[in-house]
């Protein structure tokens, strides 16, 4: 039997998807219905400049999802590896696999800062948390 910390592995990586679908699900049709043509000999932030910013928020935030979870999925790996992908590591990661939803939707919807910021620390010191219980277990 797999460990049942691999799930929310998988949650938060199906998650990255529904977030990368969401991008493209904005991007384009604002791309046509803007008639935003792509330069490649210009800077991409000169594209990316001329998409409305709730459209770019979509992107913004699956970038997001590319960065610090990667750590999560380390970690995770990590105690699935060894055995200790249950209790309160599994809790750990459940709740750090919320937070980032939380953090996705706050971003995409309606980008308040100090809420995305609050809930990305909180998110942080739960992945911080279950990287130090992580770290007890194999030194």
């Amino acid at each position: 039997m797999p460990s049942r910390i691999l799930a929310p592995v998988v949650a938060l990586v199906l998650w990255s998807f529904v977030m990368w679908a969401w991008l493209y699900a904005t991007r384009i049709p604002a791309i046509t219905r803007l008639k935003i043509k792509y330069d490649p000999y210009r800077p991409n932030g000169e594209f990316t400049a001329q998409i409305p910013a709730k459209v770019r928020w979509k992107a913004d935030n699956y970038n997001n999802l590319m960065e610090q979870p990667t750590l999560f999925y380390a970690i995770a790996l990590v105690l699935a590896f060894i055995g200790a992908g249950d209790g309160v590591n599994l809790v750990l990661a459940w709740l750090y696999v919320a937070l980032r939803v939380v953090h996705s939707l706050i971003q995409a919807l309606v980008n308040i800062v100090i809420w995305r910021f609050a809930v990305f620390m909180v998110g942080s010191v739960v992945l911080l948390a279950l990287s130090v219980r992580t770290a007890l277990l194999v030194w």
